[in-house]
């Protein structure tokens, strides 16, 4: 009998040890607040990580948000409203450039090119950028890089942004859409899957991709308070592996089979059309493969904030950018 109440009671105390670490090797899960800029298939990696129990295995639960904008998204870092923002790294630039003394690090990366299509209101299979000039062209957020990234397409096409064409940055970036279909402008930029969506219900036609025609340029990464980083440094690393397993799971696999992963996340766009949308990423080579992020594509980003008089002062990738959880999360 004392043998039998032995086994039990050292069953149940390794039940208890079990239940406070989340099983055998992995940490107890701790829920992370999240900030991404907008919905979309183009952070598939994300959702992949999600779906697929990345971060579960790595004892993290994602509590996500949409901020609708960087700016928005900072706004929730800096308030606490959330520990992790999702956006374009040139917010965490300006918010250092102000002297903040607890300014957000980026820490890990997940797009490499500029995730938005341009629109028209007709097809237009022989598009040439050269076809803006005198247009009306809703491009997103000034100072954000959609709106940046657009600008350097267009001056390395030949045309002023300032003087050859309209850029009307008076409407919200969640809101662009909405005001294209409603008859607002003659082009506007958008993000998948809503791009694909609308040629698909004819009411605007996908004409050029902005990523594509700009280059390799930092454009989305996940940041956190410099404060955040060094009191959570173990949770840290942990999503970044998670991260990295999603950039190296969708590399690897089929545009079919990442849009049957990402499906939950997007339960109003059916598999056929996510998949679609998926190969035109991988088409441009959109997702990064490793979340570090070089110096020299940091510097290339504050390049073309700079020809967007949007910087004054270049900040140094040393403070900004903090690679020691993606280094770390590789190995």
């Amino acid at each position: 009998m004392k043998r039998i109440l032995s086994i039990v009671l050292g069953a149940g105390l390794m039940l208890a040890a079990l239940a406070g670490c989340g099983g055998a090797g992995v940490p107890a899960k701790e829920k992370v607040r999240v900030c991404e800029v907008t919905h979309s298939v183009f952070y598939a990696p994300q959702y992949a990580a999600i779906q697929l129990g990345f971060f579960e295995e790595e004892g993290i639960e994602i509590e996500l948000s949409n901020g609708g904008g960087a700016d928005k998204v900072m706004a929730a870092v800096l308030s606490d409203s959330v520990e992790i923002g999702f956006a374009g790294p040139e917010s965490a630039i300006y918010v250092y450039n102000e002297g903040k003394e607890d300014f957000p690090q980026v820490f890990a990366q997940m797009t490499q090119r500029d995730g938005s299509f341009l629109v028209a209101r007709e097809p237009d299979p022989g598009f040439t950028w050269e076809k803006l000039r005198g247009k009306h062209v809703l491009p997103g957020r000034k100072g954000g890089v959609p709106y940046m990234a657009l600008e350097y397409v267009i001056r390395q096409n030949g045309l002023d942004p300032a003087k050859d064409l309209t850029m009307d940055n008076s409407i919200q970036f969640s809101l662009m859409t909405g005001a294209f279909t409603g008859g607002t402008g003659d082009y506007v930029t958008i993000f998948e899957p809503t791009a694909s969506m609308l040629e698909a219900e004819g009411k605007g036609y996908i004409v050029a991709s902005v990523g594509e025609a700009a280059g390799e340029i930092p454009y989305t990464a996940y940041f956190a308070k410099k404060s955040y980083l060094q009191k959570n440094s173990d949770l840290i690393r942990r999503f970044t592996r998670a991260i990295y397993k999603g950039e190296q799971w969708v590399a690897e696999h089929s545009a079919a089979e990442v849009a049957q992963a990402i499906a939950p996340a997007f339960p109003d766009t059916g598999e056929e059309l996510l998949a679609v949308v998926v190969q035109r990423y991988k088409d441009i080579d959109a997702w990064c493969t490793t979340p570090a992020m070089s110096e020299e594509s940091f510097n290339l980003l504050q390049e073309v904030m700079t020809q967007a008089g949007e910087l004054a002062q270049q900040a140094p990738h040393s403070e900004v950018v903090n690679n020691t959880f993606a280094e770390a999360a590789m190995k």
